[in-house]
């Protein structure tokens, strides 16, 4: 076995298929759609090479830049929120459930495997008035209030969908977070305790700096989860009222797939591309200039 994975012919002979594989799935669409960013047209008019036009469109177009904004304060609200939550449940399952937290991981966990169409109805019903009234409308109506349409102000919508995407991912982040705080040894907690650490300053001086590695990863993984957000809202209000809850996904593809130009999608799936590169960045810097401090 070591003759054959020491021979380099063996092993390009064996990566080969799946490298093509992925070079023909991944980076070839990677390359034309960054290439089809400098044109504007469609298979049908024909294209046009426009250079950076397709960029400085793209700066004083009002409904990309309120995507860019939809976007990303959905995805900084999102993250702090669901890895926050998710923290405090991996918390809970380690030092207070233990044992017997498994149920608890598999009920909180249960949304996840959910398709977020879906939850998005769901949410949808849950929230709804008129004749077909939701419970949430229903509640408030018992106690005196009257009935709200959630989905019809921007900001009504985008607690909806802050809610729904919590509800639905928080409990991956909590079983991720819960995985890497069993790698903290027990001697060291227990060391800590006899020096007089316990409760916030535990957590505060011990498991979070030691955790540091995995809760960065969940951060990480939640920006460009909720920067590529997509299917949820456009089952949830399809962007509206109007477009005022549109992330870039979905005005890359009502550019790209309703409109048929496709040089300007391309523009605006490298824009997305660029802030969820940003992003991973900008949380590797802070990573590391905390480690030297």
């Amino acid at each position: 076995m070591s003759r054959v994975f020491g021979d380099r012919k063996t092993i390009l002979i064996l990566l080969l298929p799946t490298l093509l594989i992925y070079v023909l799935l991944k980076v070839v669409p990677v390359v034309w759609s960054l290439g089809l960013s400098f044109f504007s047209g469609n298979t049908l008019r024909g294209f046009e090479f426009v250079g950076f036009d397709n960029f400085g469109k793209f700066l004083s177009d009002p409904a990309a830049l309120n995507s860019v904004w939809v976007s990303v304060s959905f995805a900084i609200i999102v993250t702090i929120a669901q890895v926050t939550l998710g923290y405090l449940l991996a918390l809970l399952y380690v030092f207070v459930l233990r044992k017997g937290s498994a149920f608890v991981r598999t009920a909180v966990f249960f949304p996840m495997v959910l398709p977020t169409v879906a939850v998005a109805l769901l949410f949808k019903s849950l929230v709804a008035v008129g004749e077909n009234q939701g419970p949430v409308n229903d509640i408030i109506t018992f106690f005196g209030g009257e009935s709200t349409e959630f989905l019809a102000t921007t900001i009504g919508t985008m607690t909806v969908a802050i809610g729904m995407t919590l509800w639905s991912s928080m409990g991956f982040y909590a079983v991720l977070l819960y995985t890497g705080l069993l790698d903290i040894p027990d001697e060291v907690i227990e060391s800590a305790r006899l020096d007089g650490a316990s409760g916030l300053k535990l957590v505060r001086h011990i498991i979070v700096p030691l955790s540091l590695p995995i809760l960065l990863s969940s951060i990480i993984f939640s920006l460009n989860a909720t920067l590529k957000v997509f299917d949820s809202l456009l089952a949830l209000n399809n962007g509206g009222p109007g477009t005022t809850t549109a992330p870039l996904t979905l005005y890359m593809y009502r550019t790209a797939f309703e409109y048929a130009e496709y040089g300007y999608g391309s523009t605006i799936a490298l824009v997305l591309t660029l802030l969820c590169l940003m992003f991973t960045l900008l949380v590797f810097r802070s990573s590391s200039k905390r480690v030297e401090d």
